[in-house]
């Protein structure tokens, strides 16, 4: 009895690989990651990212990981590949802090006090955080994307 030339249940399988919906992360060039970046920001992520205050000055690791989630779930389409260094606000838990960040890098939440240095690239975001009537700031190498309460974006460089 002759063999068949292709095997059914591989073929079955490599159907069912074709008909599932796959999300793949890209890396663009500068030039559209940056117009990917101007876009408005959901309202879910804005309210998302606003919480940072509640948290206080400790966070579980499960709680970060949902802001985590967040982060990706508004840009599943983009790989930031470290790029993205992490978010700065205004801290509303009075004195003496003055800004918080979600630090990407170091997977932690820090509340600054008045006149406290901040490492590198997250710096400087402090002052727009302050008084740019911005909800937040996304820290990127590159460049500042500073978002209002509405969602919409000004992109800093």
């Amino acid at each position: 009895m002759p063999r068949p030339i292709f095997n059914n249940e591989q073929k079955v399988m490599q159907q069912i690989n074709l008909n599932k919906e796959v999300k793949v992360k890209t890396k663009f060039n500068p030039l559209l990651l940056e117009r990917r970046l101007r876009e408005k920001r959901s309202s879910k992520y804005v309210e998302m990212i606003k919480q940072l205050d509640i948290t206080g000055s400790h966070m579980d690791q499960s709680k970060y990981q949902e802001f985590i989630d967040t982060i990706n779930n508004e840009f599943p389409d983009i790989d930031f590949d470290n790029q993205l260094i992490g978010i700065v606000a205004q801290c509303y838990l009075g004195e003496p802090y003055e800004v918080h960040s979600l630090d990407m890098a170091g997977n932690i939440v820090v509340h600054y006090k008045m006149n406290e240095n901040m490492p590198g690239l997250l710096n400087r975001a402090r002052s727009l955080a302050l008084h740019g009537g911005y909800e937040f700031i996304e820290v990127y190498i590159d460049c500042l994307c500073a978002v209002k309460a509405d969602g919409s974006v000004t992109v800093a460089k």
